[in-house]
């Protein structure tokens, strides 16, 4: 009898609904970030597009822009790194964690540093500033949003590791869920730039 009891009371459970919960406040708001972000960006790159090739006076991209291998690399390597952060924590390796959160900062700060010195070539070298040409102007202002998000990536990803040395990794884990996600987010931003920028408009 208790045998037929326990087969009728697993296969109640088994028909229960699953008890659904709301997601957390800080992914929700991110992701609803990430989609209103994900359409400003579709909205440059294809303004960069449509005025590929029109500009009427020099430079063009053929003539001054240089593919950025090496720094490409650095970002989307950063995307690794960072997720490596985030199963340390959820491993509660603290000091490990730290290591790749570190390596991952640096990792976006060489990104950025590898932007100001190609932006730096464009203005000393080839005169190429925002107001140069239609070039000049889409160039700086595709490249210069996503370098703008890196940037506030970085403020974030550095504010985050300071709170956590201070008060703990543990502590800072739905920060560090949330950032993730962001940071994610610029990495692939950052592959449909470079698509569009250095091959696609080369």
């Amino acid at each position: 009898m208790s045998t037929i009891t326990a087969q009728i009371d697993l296969s109640r459970a088994a028909a229960a609904p699953a008890v659904w919960t709301l997601p957390e406040r800080g992914v929700v708001g991110m992701v609803s970030f990430i989609i209103a972000e994900s359409a400003i960006f579709t909205i440059f790159v294809v303004a960069y597009l449509f005025y590929l090739g029109k500009s009427l006076t020099v430079p063009s991209p053929r003539d001054v822009l240089e593919v950025p291998v090496f720094y490409t690399i650095c970002l989307l390597s950063s995307s690794l790194t960072i997720h490596l952060a985030g199963t340390r924590l959820e491993r509660n390796e603290s000091k490990s964690f730290l290591v790749f959160w570190l390596i991952t900062i640096a990792l976006g700060t060489i990104f950025m540093c590898g932007t100001a010195l190609e932006w730096r070539r464009l203005i000393d070298e080839h005169g190429l500033t925002i107001s140069t040409n239609l070039f000049g102007t889409t160039y700086y202002s595709l490249v210069g949003l996503h370098a703008f998000h890196v940037t506030l990536g970085l403020v974030m990803l550095t504010t985050v590791l300071l709170m956590s040395v201070a008060g703990g990794a543990r502590t800072q884990s739905a920060r560090i869920d949330v950032l993730s996600l962001y940071w994610h987010f610029v990495d692939v931003v950052w592959v449909v730039v470079f698509t569009v920028v250095y091959i696609i408009g080369r």
